[in-house]
């Protein structure tokens, strides 16, 4: 091994102890009454506010584009009501896989759950999760009730990579797929009547997307959603997580009559205009720090600056 090659492994090596040390220690928050947890997350979340200048960025310029309405202030105080959510997310997320059952029930509360009741293992079913901050802990409270699959994106780090899958797969024998496996497995497992939970709305590059608009903005959409409802004919049943005072609430949306029709864009489009209401009806809680308007149209100019 080179000298360089050297310095990186051990500089890997001490990223990932120090990663298991933190993990370790954040452990310690399931002790911690819910109102301290969530004031923590929010004071981390006031801190990155300040000290995240690259996705502070990400999240002004997504505003802009998709509220031109609201002023300069207004968009200002969700950039910062944001990244008070999304630290809060990643704190409780320490309750969400290391608590009791018993505990995420009363932290997360389940809306028309008898919709996922009388569709879960008698049809295929898709449930469309938007990528709301609360989006972990809605996965998680129905796959208490269900046994559920969902595709994720590995991180870089393979220590938290794993902390993360194994949270994910606490309860009920779920089946965890990557992006790179494909949608072969979904297919499998909605054949298999296993609920597939479907996060479809970031901006994966050209690759099976199609432009539709969000918010107005031609974004690059993948066409996952429909195909897999055409190939499997699978319901689609959207979740959507709210986070409030004192934990969360996953409502269950009623599955769409009609899916997905004949013509992709517009299923395509209909799904981005769903979730844009729901982002209406919460807009911080959205995940801004997304580069969702990435990828654009041929000869339109990039949105985001270079970091």
């Amino acid at each position: 091994m080179s000298g360089a090659g050297a310095v990186g492994s051990v500089g890997r090596g001490i990223a990932h102890l120090a990663t298991r040390v933190l993990l370790w220690l954040l452990r310690g928050f399931v002790l911690l009454p819910y109102p301290v947890v969530r004031a923590t997350g929010e004071l981390a979340g006031s801190a990155a506010y300040r000290l995240a200048a690259p996705r502070r960025r990400v999240a002004r310029v997504n505003l802009q584009l998709c509220m031109p309405e609201l002023s300069d202030a207004e968009r200002e105080r969700l950039v910062r009501e944001h990244f008070r959510h999304y630290a809060r997310s990643f704190f409780d997320r320490f309750i969400l896989w290391h608590g009791s059952p018993d505990r995420i029930r009363r932290l997360v509360r389940v809306e028309n759950g008898e919709l996922l009741d009388g569709l879960a293992q008698r049809e295929p079913l898709i449930v469309l999760a938007p990528h709301f901050l609360g989006m972990d802990a809605g996965g998680l409270r129905l796959a208490l009730d269900h046994r559920m699959a969902t595709m994720y994106a590995n991180q870089s780090n393979p220590v938290l990579n794993e902390a993360m899958r194994r949270g994910r797969m606490r309860f009920n024998d779920p089946v965890l797929l990557t992006r790179q496996d494909g949608i072969r497995g979904a297919v499998r497992l909605l054949r298999e009547r296993v609920p597939f939970m479907l996060l479809p709305d970031m901006d994966l590059g050209p690759r099976d997307a199609v432009f539709v608009p969000f918010f107005g903005v031609p974004a690059a959409t993948v066409t996952v959603l429909p195909r897999l409802a055409k190939m499997t004919g699978a319901r689609v049943l959207p979740a959507v997580t709210r986070m409030t005072r004192d934990g969360y609430v996953v409502t269950l949306h009623p599955p769409w009559a009609g899916y997905p029709g004949e013509d992709t864009e517009a299923a395509t489009r209909q799904m981005n205009a769903f979730i844009e209401a729901r982002v209406r009806e919460m807009p911080a809680q959205y995940l801004w720090t997304h580069k969702r308007f990435k990828t654009r149209p041929p000869g339109v100019p990039p949105v985001y600056r270079r970091d």
